[in-house]
């Protein structure tokens, strides 16, 4: 490791600046400055967390198990009345709910489905609603101490102790030997796994004396089930989300790696093994952080960024929580900020974010732990963002976030509330935009636009893709990911009509749509932004498969602040036979007159307000189609926008091998 922190990298970047400027007139120094830039940020943003501390040191500095105590355990009554009043009521209230709980087993046939006819919801309906009765459970007994929900728990535990596969159907492998059903014998690690031993390990941590008043074999099971299907298998076997076979990994890798932290910290008494694992842990963490882009860019959209980045953060709690902040150093590097910074940056409105590829428009956000992510890296509007997003009444359960924002949320309550909603964003690493008319605000135009390949986690052929948006509600959209089924994820994901570029605000091109595939990308990607202006530009010609005959497909986005928003595409193509733009919206639209589509929308208020989309009629004919949803990956669809998704398609009438395409929005 070049250099063991950022102060040192500052320090010896000082050095060679002094010792540039004597160079500085001789032909190679540019060629010099681009290498050691380049060089100097590579060296620092590689193993991060896997680089800092030797076998030994780690061992040196965690907190052995037995005397760490990240949260007070259930006899320290004095460090409970501390905890958050509401959040513990709520909390109680949802457990007794389910005091009599009857905890169903899940039979073969439930995880059958998932191969039998594509669904895979219903297994984890009973699945996922175990595990958030247990984890309520655990904290209401623990918060108000009087034993009545000990064998509700117990059985709990015993019933997901019991179950043969901890994770979910849909993430067994697809070879015969599975069809559907766990292969007991040789346990592996997916995220639900990893959850469930975290709840489990919870569990044991602040009830673990009340089980053994039941029965010593609850807590020696819980052990020995989560050291052979987890612990064990995650030190042995090879699995793909970790990175080590040279992929990228995506938010499996800290999302997994999150719970198994929480669960070896908590669980294991054996400081070697324990040391030994959390090593593992941070060289899998630094295959998920090194190829991250220096831009913090969230290639996942920012529903995942809860389970990404933000799970890498609540890795970094974690570790500061068992070793006295020895971790803490994290927090100044500008990538590891960068990161935090994303989910801000990609805010539309209160309601809503970017958000292409699988993600979700109505992306969740966790209050407290942005506001608390933000205050470690000295980012004031992130935990303005944070704080604006708490919602009061909000439960706690088993889970580092959860119980953090136990004792965090007068902190919150009392902080600046404050939606940062930047006027310019641009991230070159994922090659996405955004800008609007005022910094602040959400009144007026949005736009926000990306280049990028399609090959990206969770990927949409959307190359060129955009969307608008006026007083924050949608207006041209991403109509995002549908309901989750085996085709999802299967060799049959671009049959999924929102997945393919025809369903995006983009053009096919001689009958052909985009191609899924790295090398199936934007070039000459390039983003400036005026006071009067954001102007977005790139060429799709590469997006596009060979037989679509194109050699280049210039399209510029450009906002006008205050005005309107214009997309201008040039081609220039080998063959010209057919060409349609389309364009996706939620609200309903007709052509009034010659030139002139409007597209009818509804204000936040209920109020109608229309938009106009300006086209040539000499040169376009314009149709407007509602997409029928009918699908079981369509109900997912139905739950973010309703039944009303139309698609616009501009039909060029006489396609030639040079032209230039010119829509403008305005509103009316």
């Amino acid at each position: 490791m070049i250099w063991k922190s950022l102060k040192q990298h500052e320090d010896y970047f000082g050095i060679f600046v002094k010792k540039s400027f004597l160079i500085m007139m001789t032909k190679h120094f540019l060629t010099v400055i681009f290498f050691f830039v380049s060089f100097g940020v590579f060296a620092q943003e590689q193993n991060l967390l896997s680089g800092k501390y030797s076998t030994e040191e780690l061992q040196r500095i965690l907190i052995p198990q037995a005397g760490w105590t990240p949260f007070p355990r259930i006899d320290d009554r004095e460090g409970w009345a501390k905890a958050d009043g509401d959040m513990l009521q709520a909390c109680i209230k949802s457990a007794e709910a389910f005091i009599d709980y009857d905890w169903p087993a899940i039979p073969a046939t439930l995880s059958l489905l998932y191969v039998r006819d594509g669904n895979r919801s219903r297994y984890e309906a009973v699945s996922f609603k175990k595990r958030n009765v247990l984890a309520t459970m655990i904290v209401a007994e623990a918060a108000e101490n009087k034993g009545r929900f000990i064998d509700p728990i117990v059985n709990g535990v015993w019933s997901i102790c019991e179950e043969s596969w901890w994770g979910v159907s849909a993430h067994l492998p697809r070879e015969k030997e599975y069809a559907g059903l766990m292969d007991v014998s040789r346990p592996f690690v997916d995220l639900f796994a990893a959850e469930t031993g975290k709840v489990l390990a919870w569990a044991d941590y602040f009830l673990g004396e009340r089980f053994d008043a039941v029965s010593p074999q609850i807590r020696k099971r819980i052990y020995s089930e989560i050291t052979y299907r987890l612990l064990d298998p995650f030190m042995t076997r090879d699995h793909w989300w970790t990175g080590k076979n040279g992929s990228i990994p995506n938010n499996w890798n800290p999302w997994i790696c999150s719970n198994l932290l929480n669960t070896v910290l908590l669980m294991e008494k054996d400081e070697q093994k324990r040391t030994a694992t959390v090593n593992e842990i941070l060289t899998v963490l630094d295959n998920f952080l090194n190829p991250y882009p220096q831009d913090g860019g969230c290639d996942e959209g920012p529903g995942y960024w809860n389970v990404a980045c933000a799970s890498l953060y609540d890795n970094i709690v974690l570790l500061n929580l068992a070793s006295n902040d020895a971790f803490r150093y994290v927090y100044e590097n500008e990538k590891f900020r960068n990161m935090g910074r994303y989910i801000y940056r990609v805010q539309i409105d209160e309601d809503y974010f970017l958000n292409f590829a699988d993600a979700s428009p109505r992306a969740g956000v966790n209050a407290d732990m942005v506001y608390r992510f933000g205050k470690d890296i000295g980012d004031g509007d992130m935990m303005d963002f944070g704080a604006y997003s708490l919602k009061p009444g909000a439960a706690a359960s088993a889970g580092i976030r959860s119980l953090r924002a136990l004792f965090t949320q007068d902190e919150i309550r009392n902080a600046r509330q404050r939606l940062p909603l930047p006027q310019d964003v641009w991230l070159p690493d994922l090659q996405v935009m955004a800008a609007r008319d005022r910094q602040g605000s959400s009144d007026g135009f949005f736009m926000a636009a990306k280049g990028g390949h399609n090959n990206e986690s969770h990927n949409h052929n959307d190359v060129g893709s955009y969307v608008v948006f006026y007083d924050g509600q949608p207006l041209l959209i991403d109509i995002g990911s549908g309901k989750y089924t085996a085709r999802t994820f299967g060799s049959k994901r671009y049959d999924i009509w929102f997945n393919r570029s025809d369903f995006h605000n983009l053009p096919t091109i001689n009958g052909r749509t985009q191609q899924q595939g790295r090398n199936f990308k934007a070039e000459d990607v390039k983003y400036r932004a005026e006071k009067s202006a954001a102007v977005f530009s790139q060429d799709m010609a590469k997006a596009y498969p060979e037989e679509a005959g194109v050699n280049s497909w210039k399209r510029t986005v450009t906002l006008h602040r205050g005005k309107s928003v214009v997309i201008r595409d040039v081609a220039d193509l080998r063959k010209a036979d057919a060409i349609t733009q389309h364009l996706m919206t939620c609200w309903p639209a007709e052509v009034t007159q010659p030139g002139q589509l409007v597209i009818h929308c509804q204000s936040k208020d209920g109020k109608n307000t229309d938009f106009a989309i300006g086209y040539n009629p000499k040169q376009m004919k314009a149709e407007v189609e509602k997409v029928t949803l009918s699908t079981e990956e369509d109900e997912g669809i139905q739950r973010t926008w309703g039944d009303r998704i139309y698609r616009i398609n501009f039909q060029v009438i006489a396609p030639q091998l040079k032209d230039t395409y010119r829509l403008e929005i305005k509103k009316k």
